[in-house]
């Protein structure tokens, strides 16, 4: 029986695709495709009106996802596991989903144990309350910005939403550090804990991603742009921060901030204290 091949289409600037085209090259929904990505599977980029542009390597991915699934019956996790194994994924793309159910089950837990509805925290928040119980059934994830106001809701800090530490350390190798995904294309990893008065962490921010909205804390901030770029705004003031450029300012101002690039921005952003 012969096989009809997938129409060549015509990508867009610079060999990106539309997640219309991704749909039809990989017989998957759109919806489907956005799963997909809360699992880590593909990365694409955001363009400034937030669409989504898939790369040739996203597209194969997806096709070995969608046969793991369709051919061998995997389910999730294991297709994560396999993908892995075939180099088609990184180990941190392939964590991605698991901190992100972990933070949504945290997140109902506090919310059942101090007796609040859906309602009152969303509120509270500033988000819908579909949103919400979409992030506790760990079906979306939260931005920065978001994580912050709900953690302080709960009189905590983002901190707490990483793995249960093992106590302090004074060296941390790289696959000991404790990870957190803090809304899509944006990675937290904590170096140091403990009774620490920093709160060290390597950022890594995809294109198009970032803070979500602006917030405030109290505290210190310093960051050193490893490599790509990041626009940071402090209230009405903006900056663009590039490889090698270091920035300091204090927490309580609103901020927020993005990576405007077409790479990963690679950030080492230290909070004292560790209030973040």
């Amino acid at each position: 029986m012969s096989k009809t091949a997938a129409p060549r289409l015509a990508p867009p600037a610079k060999g990106y695709l539309k997640i219309g085209d991704v749909a039809r090259i990989v017989s998957m929904s759109p919806t489907m495709l956005r799963a997909w990505e809360k699992l880590g599977l593909t990365r694409p980029v955001r363009t400034r009106s937030k669409y989504r542009l898939y790369t040739p390597q996203d597209v194969k991915v997806l096709k070995q996802a969608r046969y793991l699934r369709r051919v061998r019956g995997l389910n999730a996790a294991a297709i994560v596991e396999q993908l892995r194994g075939q180099g088609l994924i990184t180990r941190k793309a392939a964590r991605a989903h698991d901190a992100s159910q972990g933070i949504g089950r945290r997140l109902r837990n506090l919310r059942s144990q101090q007796g609040k509805s859906l309602a009152q925290v969303a509120g509270q928040a500033g988000i819908s309350v579909g949103f919400l119980s979409a992030i506790e059934r760990s079906q979306m994830s939260a931005s920065v910005g978001t994580l912050r106001r709900l953690a302080r809701i709960y009189d905590l800090n983002i901190l707490d939403f990483f793995e249960a530490s093992d106590g302090y350390q004074p060296l941390v190798k790289p696959r000991q550090r404790k990870r957190l995904q803090a809304g899509p294309g944006v990675g937290m990893e904590l170096l140091a804990w403990g009774n620490t008065v920093m709160e060290p962490h390597l950022f890594r921010v995809a294109p198009g991603a970032g803070s979500g909205d602006s917030y405030s804390h109290e505290g210190e901030e310093f960051l050193f742009i490893l490599k790509g770029q990041l626009d940071i705004a402090l209230e009405d003031e903006a900056f663009n921060l590039r490889s090698g450029d270091s920035f300091y300012f204090q927490s309580k101002t609103q901020h927020h901030w993005r990576n405007p690039g077409k790479s990963e921005t690679l950030i080492l952003w230290i909070n004292t204290p560790p209030t973040f």
